[in-house]
């Protein structure tokens, strides 16, 4: 059966690597629902957060298949229940009927909303929160002539997790010539990070 997992995937920082990620999914008719990227606690580690609706053996598949790439240094899957995340979003209205309407003042803040850009013809709202919240904002504000909405990517992050930092060191002390234990290694400590 098909759920929502978010990946996580821990890089190096390196020009095309996102291209040959896209490629493991667009291989297997893979939608990506949404696609994040930014730095991580790591200097010079990026984290890629992926969410797709697959079943759990093909999740497990692709985080494999993403750690053969020679830049990617780990990849965790995780179901909604073990990660907290967010979502933001920006929604502009016509500023008349902000200040119109106190009906839509308190709907916005009852959502959250804050403003972030106040014009005589428009004003724009941000705030964030779970896909389902921000898609009901949608429709509150519909009515009141809607113009634009935008909602970024999710950034998650790992609940039984204390960060990929720690895997990184207690892995660089490790004395050399212990390369090979170190999927056995990571393997011991995906518990932490898998579902």
């Amino acid at each position: 059966m098909k759920n929502e997992y978010t990946i996580t995937v821990y890089t190096e920082n390196q020009v095309g690597l996102l291209n040959r990620i896209a490629i493991i999914f667009s291989r297997r008719k893979i939608n990506i629902e949404s696609l994040n990227t930014s730095p991580s606690e790591v200097p010079g580690i990026h984290r890629f957060t992926i969410v797709i609706n697959e079943t759990e053996e093909v999740v497990r598949k692709l985080a494999r298949q993403m750690e053969k790439q020679v830049d990617v240094l780990r990849a965790f899957c995780n179901t909604a229940d073990e990660i907290v995340w967010q979502e933001m979003a920006l929604y502009k209205v016509p500023t008349d009927e902000i200040a119109e309407k106190v009906k839509v003042e308190r709907l916005l803040r009852a959502f959250g909303a804050r403003a972030v850009v106040i014009r005589r013809d428009y004003t724009v709202f941000e705030t964030s929160g779970h896909r389902e919240e921000t898609d009901r904002l949608v429709q509150e504000l519909e009515p009141y002539g809607l113009i634009e909405f935008v909602r970024s990517a999710r950034v998650a992050i790992i609940n039984a997790s204390d960060g990929f930092h720690e895997l990184l060191q207690e892995f660089e002390q490790r004395e050399p010539g212990e390369e090979a234990a170190e999927n056995e290694f990571l393997d011991q400590h995906e518990e932490v990070f898998a579902m």
